[in-house]
Formats: structure tokens, sequence, C-alpha cells
């Protein structure tokens, strides 16, 4: 992950931008591969996934390897390494992103605290004379329960 920004504005357009009840095992042909919840942008307009500068999910006081997560949008999924290269993918503001990690077993029923680092660059809002754009933070932390299937 990228260094922190000094300053990110936090706009608070949304509650929480990790969705309730939206943590769930990702089962394939009875094999826990992993686990998934989704996400929301939390500002007033879409932004292409290019202007994410950092990106890290933190679960139970665990950071998650990046090369595990596949963020999916747009019925396509992008490892974050990926996102300076996605320039014509576009997270429309009021569709949730699902965050897919790859983890086999996947998570224990039970509470899970689950952290989103989001930070990303503004094309619309340049600042100073260096052509730097405002930073806006849509970082957000949430207790979720996995309730197992039967």
């Amino acid at each position: 992950m990228t260094e922190t920004k000094k300053y990110a504005k936090k706009l608070n357009v949304i509650d929480n931008v990790i969705v309730a009840d939206s943590l769930r095992n990702q089962v394939i042909h009875n094999n826990t591969l992993g686990y998934a919840f989704e996400v929301c942008l939390d500002y007033y307009r879409g932004q292409f996934l290019t202007v994410i500068d950092e990106f890290q999910i933190t679960i139970d006081g665990e950071v998650v390897p990046t090369e595990t997560i596949k963020f999916c949008i747009n019925g396509k999924e992008f490892n974050p390494i990926e996102f300076e290269h996605c320039y014509s993918e576009f997270w429309q503001a009021i569709e949730p992103a699902t965050i897919n990690v790859f983890k086999p077993g996947g998570l224990k029923a039970g509470e899970h605290n689950v952290e989103l680092h989001l930070i990303f660059r503004s094309p619309y809002m340049p600042i100073g004379s260096n052509h730097e754009y405002m930073a806006i933070d849509n970082c957000g932390k949430r207790t979720l329960s996995l309730v197992e299937e039967e």
C-alpha cells in the first residue's frame, strides 16, 4: 500500500461504506474458497478505479494480503494492484462493489471486524500549484456477522 496522504477529505455522504449484512463465505461445489462483502463509494458521483491511490482490507485486526483480493464491479474482477490501469472501469456511486477474498475455509461463523482503507483522488477537485487533486477518504469500519449456511 502506498503512503497515507497527509490530508484526505471525509464527506460522509453515506452512513458507512461497508454494507451491513453483506459478509458471506464463498462456497463453490461444497468447497469454501473464501469470503466476500460489499462496500460503497462515499461520494456524490462515481469514480474510475484508476483514481484509487490507497486500498487495504483488514479483518479481525489482520491485514488481508493484496494478492488474495478481488474488487468486483460491472461484472468484472480486479486485483487492487491493477487499479492504476483501470482507466475505463467506472464505479457508480449508487452501486456497491463486492470484495472477494481467497481464503481456503473462509471465515468462521460469528462476528468479524471489517475495515476498509480506501483513499482516492478526485479528478474534479484540483488543489495547489503542483497539479495535485483532493484526496478523498472512503475508509470505514463495521462489525459484520457471518452466519453458517446449512
